[in-house]
């Protein structure tokens, strides 16, 4: 005779320090550290910092050209699966449009009302010009690539982001006879996607390196220069995480926006730490997933964002930037400045392109309110510390979109959405123990 028994607990349960305690931990290790390296003078602590946070940037760089490409083309291509495709793409580019315009008209309202640019001690001579910068020719003629190489060896993700949509409009119009490069391209987006996760293990010590090259380098006094640009930026982008994104979640979405934010979590806090929006995307589609988006338009909708919807790096940071910049130039702006900083942001949002930085997004706005590019280079030190929070609004907005959509639509997994966690995403979920068989004496 014999009964099932639970198996007991082992006596020495194994202790797995938590993903986003680890991102904690680095920053406060990177602080630290910046702190010793800077006040001591440290030079050797200084130099390690530098080259742990530039091998951490250039890991996930390393992904993005073949990820974008991949990643763009397999998702036009899963829009054969889906049911409504073109309404569901045109309802998503409305949505970008909407957060994007709303982000915009609140970092100029913020930037209105501090007057970022007082009391700084600035001048004109400390700007300088940038090296890489942005005009209307170069975004519309810079689209089309002259070759097929130089996109991915340049990292020019506006031409990757063509290159894989003529693609993969050419898959759909193929058919079935694209469906041998079809399933080789999902397999490498896999494999790429794969790789991308060891990288991404490694963000607490990416955390340490860039955090500490920040402190070392410019130190608090440069803060307390920027102190109000800094808390506009900021500010800005909480209003946008932490305001607009569950206001339009609660209201159109009709679902609880705190529940968004523990599934969407680890893609939040991977932006905040890498500050690539297009490094972030394999986490930011699976956390979209898990909170009930449908796979195949999750796919498209994810990677699309990624490139194009930056509501922090091109709606928020440029209107505050514009402002900071035509205070410290004595240029006077006025409602048609403020209309084409707010035209910009909705239409060149792509150049942007997803990587670390705002450069060519800012240098676009500055040349179409005809500001002195030089104010670029009053922002260069700063950047770093505001990219965080920059990159963190762009991803959250990347998908909280897919989440109205699909509401909006009726397709979105309400179950899967409440069951949502801020679990690792890495990690399966743990199964019941199967009853041991226990002979029992009759």
């Amino acid at each position: 005779m014999s009964v099932s028994a639970t198996p007991q607990a082992p006596a020495k349960a194994s202790f797995r320090f938590p993903f986003w305690a680890q991102i904690i931990a680095g920053l406060v290790l990177g602080v630290l550290f910046g702190w010793i390296a800077r006040s001591q003078d440290v030079s050797w602590l200084r130099t390690t910092l530098e080259q742990v946070g530039d091998i951490f940037i250039q890991l996930l760089k390393l992904a993005v050209a073949p990820l974008v490409f991949f990643a763009i083309l397999v998702s036009i291509t899963n829009l054969r699966k889906v049911n409504n495709a073109a309404r569901l793409a045109s309802r998503t580019l409305l949505w970008f449009m909407i957060t994007s315009l709303i982000a915009v008209g609140i970092g100029l309202a913020i930037g209105l009302l501090t007057n970022p640019g007082s009391g700084t001690g600035l001048t004109p001579q400390d700007g300088k010009l940038p090296k890489r910068q942005g005009s209307w020719i170069d975004f519309l003629t810079g689209i089309v690539p002259k070759d097929i190489i130089t996109p991915f060896t340049e990292l020019n993700v506006l031409q990757i982001v063509f290159l894989a949509a003529v693609a993969g409009i050419a898959a759909l119009q193929l058919g079935s006879k694209a469906q041998p490069v079809l399933n080789i391209a999902e397999a490498v987006l896999e494999l790429l996607q794969k790789a991308l996760w060891w990288v991404i293990r490694l963000a607490p010590l990416g955390t340490v390196g860039l955090i500490g090259t920040a402190i070392a380098t410019y130190g608090w006094d440069l803060i307390g220069k920027y102190a109000t640009f800094t808390a506009d930026v900021y500010i800005g982008s909480a209003l946008v995480m932490f305001g607009v994104y569950p206001l339009l979640l609660a209201t159109v979405a009709k679902v609880n926006p705190v529940q968004f934010f523990k599934g969407a979590w680890p893609a939040i806090q991977l932006a905040f730490v890498s500050r690539s929006s297009v490094g972030t995307m394999p986490v930011t589609q699976k956390v979209t997933e898990r909170l009930g988006v449908p796979k195949e338009y999750a796919s498209f909708a994810v990677p699309f964002g990624a490139t194009t919807k930056m509501d922090g790096c091109a709606a928020i940071y440029p209107a505050l930037a514009a402002i900071f910049i035509a205070q410290i130039f004595d240029v006077q702006l006025g409602i048609k400045e403020y209309l084409l900083i707010a035209f910009v942001s909705v239409v060149g949002s792509a150049a942007t392109a997803g990587l670390t930085g705002a450069t060519v997004m800012l240098t676009l706005t500055l040349s179409t309110l005809g500001l002195p590019l030089e104010g670029v280079g009053l922002l260069m030190a700063i950047d770093p510390i505001l990219d965080m929070m920059r990159t963190a609004t762009n991803v959250a907005g990347q998908a909280v979109v897919p989440v109205i959509v699909s509401a909006r639509e009726g397709i979105l997994d309400k179950e899967a959405y409440a069951a949502a966690s801020s679990s690792p995403l890495d990690e399966p979920a743990p199964q019941p123990a199967e009853p041991v068989k226990v002979p029992v004496a009759a």
